[in-house]
This record gives structure tokens, C-alpha cells and sequence, in this order.
């Protein structure tokens, strides 16, 4: 279970930055092809191809390019209903789209700009000014990338925030009722959390929720997703996880939590309840439904002691465990 953590908004980023960027070039001449892709890969950028506008689209919605170059006058589905299409599925609706026309035409322009292109050049181009645009479009790229990662990070714990966890979740458990993989959800809450900043100040709270959140990661594989669900509370979603092996990794999760010495506060421990609900096949029950019933646990586990784990599975609710 243990392994690489799941990407904070800084590590999701770096990543993003340090892959090649790649250009999806859409012509049917197989000139074009040539040129732009020798050009390209002399800067660095990844060229995936297609011949006609339904190809195209294929490709984009498969490989999701960091830009597009985008040829108006092709056969069948020109230019211009490709880019419409590009903007009305959401996910290629960010994707930069640099239109080129063998046509200096101001009303294609005006058309491109209108249905969302981020750029127009007019054939036959000069590569030099070509790349420059593309650079250009990649930085827009790169920036709304960066701001959709902050969108969802919250910003004192550096994990996930709960818009995040909602759609994620929504996703997970779709996938669940439609393959029938296992996935497991877990909600923690910092037990006697409001007694920390009413004793030692919030400052000594926000290191806590800093290194729990730090906790949290070390024990995450990068395919489970770490999210703050608000105050002192977190949740784990675990895909491809049942829940026992789910509680095991909760449970190192509680036991090395409890036994951090704090500087600030070395007296005093600080301890986690944990609630899970798992399960190891398909399940119709709404996304909603499961979260509800890791908090009656979460209740449970709180109310039973504290520091502690309880487990159910999701189909009829059956205990798998009680760790005290």
C-alpha cells in the first residue's frame, strides 16, 4: 500500500512542467505534416498527427495535446466545426487552438477568434513565426493549467480541497457501479482538535493539520487521493482498494500519528478517529450514501474512544473490523 505520494498542487505542477509538451497537428497535407513536426521536435514539443477533422478530434480527446494546430479547409469536417467541437467537450475546451488558413481572409478570422482559437496564421507560414506562436499558446496553456491546481488545493494543508474530493469521489464511485473495481473511502477527524488552539493557539493547530497533511501523503500510493474535507477533518480515496487493505493502511496512518512528539507541545499527544467503507465489487449506492456511512463510522469510532478505526463494507453495512 505504502509507495510514491499523491501529487500536492506544487508536485501536480512540477510535473505537468517537466513532461514535453505536445502539439496535435490537424491537415490533411502531408507537407505540413512534414515540416511542422521536423520544426517542432527541434523545440522540444512532441508532434501527434491526423489527416481529417474527425481523426482529429479522436486524437484530442485520447492524448488531450497541450496545443493545437488546427488546418481550416480540409475535406469532410472542416476546420471550424473541429474547433467548435474542441470548445463544447469539456475536456479539450482549454486545449489552445492555432487556426491555419491558405486563405488571408478576415472573415475566417473573425470566425476562428469568435468559436475560441487562440491564434490565426495564414499559409504559406514562416516557421520562425510559427514556433513563436506556439510557444506563446503553451505558456497560456501551462498558466491555466497552474490555476486550475490551485482552484482545487486548499491552501494550508497543501492537499486537495473538498470541491476537489466531490468530483473525484462522484468519478471513483461511477467507476465502481460501472466495473465493478474495489475503491474505499476514509474520513479522518483530529481528535480534541478545538482543545489544541483553545490551549497552545492556532498557530500550534496549523502545524498540526501541516504535519498530519505531510502524514497523510507518506502513507498515500500516487493513485489515492488526499483531500482536507474541512476544519480538522480529511478524507482518502483509495481506488483499487478494498477495505481491509484500506484499514491497514489507516491504521499505520492513527498509530504514527499518536506517537509524534510535538514541539510546541510535547506534553501533549495528538490522536486520530478514522472511519472507512469499502467495497470489493460493483455497487449501485450513490456517492452520497457512501460518504455518509464513513461518517456514522467516523461517529462511531469517536464515540467508542477515539483513536481508533472502524470498517464496514458498503453492501449491507457488515463490520469488518474495530481497532482499539
Amino acid at each position: 500500500m505504502e509507495g510514491t505520494p499523491p501529487p500536492t498542487m506544487a508536485t501536480a505542477s512540477d510535473a505537468h512542467d517537466e513532461k514535453r509538451p505536445v502539439a496535435l497537428l490537424i491537415d490533411d497535407s502531408p507537407d505540413v505534416h512534414r515540416l511542422l513536426a521536423m520544426r517542432l521536435r527541434s523545440e522540444g514539443i512532441d508532434v501527434v498527427k491526423a489527416v481529417s477533422g474527425t481523426k482529429g478530434l479522436q486524437v484530442a480527446q485520447k492524448s488531450l495535446p497541450s496545443v493545437v494546430l488546427l488546418d481550416i479547409d480540409m475535406p469532410g469536417m472542416d476546420g471550424f466545426e473541429v474547433l467548435r467541437t474542441l470548445k463544447d467537450t469539456e475536456a479539450t475546451q482549454h486545449i489552445p487552438v492555432i487556426m491555419l488558413s491558405g486563405m488571408h481572409n478576415s472573415h475566417d478570422k473573425v470566425t476562428a477568434f469568435d468559436l475560441g482559437a487562440a491564434d490565426f496564421i495564414t499559409k504559406p507560414f514562416d516557421v520562425t513565426e510559427l514556433r513563436v506562436r506556439v510557444r506563446s499558446a503553451l505558456r497560456v496553456s501551462q498558466l491555466l493549467h497552474m490555476l486550475s491546481q490551485r482552484a482545487q488545493i486548499d491552501g494550508l494543508s497543501g492537499l486537495y480541497n473538498r470541491a476537489h474530493f466531490d468530483t473525484r469521489w462522484e468519478e471513483q464511485v461511477a467507476s465502481c457501479s460501472r466495473h465493478g473495481r474495489p475503491v474505499s473511502l476514509a474520513m479522518f477527524d483530529l481528535d480534541h482538535f478545538k482543545s489544541v488552539n483553545d490551549t497552545y493557539g492556532h498557530p500550534a493547530g496549523d502545524t498540526v493539520i501541516q504535519e498530519f497533511a505531510k502524514l497523510l501523503l507518506r502513507q498515500c500510493r500516487q493513485t489515492d487521493i488526499a483531500c482536507r474535507y474541512g476544519g480538522e477533518e480529511f478524507v482518502l480515496v483509495l481506488p483499487e482498494t478494498g477495505p481491509a487493505d484500506a484499514e491497514s493502511l489507516c491504521e499505520r496512518v492513527r498509530a504514527a500519528l499518536a506517537e509524534i512528539t510535538w514541539p510546541k507541545h510535547p506534553e501533549r499527544k495528538i490522536t486520530c478517529s478514522i472511519g472507512i467503507v469499502g467495497s470489493e465489487g460493483p455497487s449501485a449506492t450513490p456517492a452520497a450514501s457512501w460518504i455518509e456511512a464513513a461518517d456514522r463510522n467516523l461517529y462511531r469510532a469517536k464515540k467508542e474512544g477515539r483513536n481508533r478505526v472502524i470498517t464496514t463494507m458498503i453492501e449491507g453495512g457488515v463490520s469488518m473490523a474495530q481497532a482499539g
